[in-house]
C-alpha cells in the first residue's frame, strides 16, 4: 500500500484514467463496431468502482495535503476529460520537481 495520502492518489488516478480510455477507446468501439456489450458492461463497472475509488482518495488527499476548492475541482475536473489524469500526473511531477530544486 502507498505511503502518502498523496502517493494513493496518484496511483488511483492513473488507474481511473487509464479505465476511462478503455472503456471509450476499446470497449465502446467493440460494442458498437462489432457488436459486443460486454465489454462496456464489464469495463464500465471497472471504471466506475475506479472513479468511486478516485473521489476518496481526492477527498483524503485535499485534506492531507490542505488544499483549497480550487485545487480540489482542477483535479476532479481532469477526471473528466480524456487524458485528464496523465495532465494532472505531470502537473504533480512538475510541483514535486520544483519542491525538491528550492530545497
Amino acid at each position: 500500500m502507498p505511503g502518502t495520502p498523496m502517493k494513493l492518489f496518484r496511483i488511483v488516478s492513473l488507474a481511473e484514467g487509464v479505465s476511462w480510455l478503455l472503456l471509450f477507446f476499446v470497449a465502446m468501439p467493440l460494442k458498437y463496431g462489432a457488436g459486443w456489450p460486454e465489454g462496456v458492461w464489464l469495463m464500465g463497472r471497472v471504471h466506475g468502482g475506479l472513479f468511486v475509488l478516485f473521489v476518496f482518495s481526492l477527498a483524503r488527499a485535499a485534506v492531507d495535503a490542505d488544499w483549497g476548492a480550487r485545487e480540489i475541482a482542477r483535479a476532479f475536473a481532469a477526471s473528466l476529460v480524456p487524458f485528464g489524469a496523465f495532465w494532472l500526473e505531470r502537473r504533480f511531477r512538475e510541483e514535486s520537481r520544483a519542491a525538491a530544486g528550492s530545497r
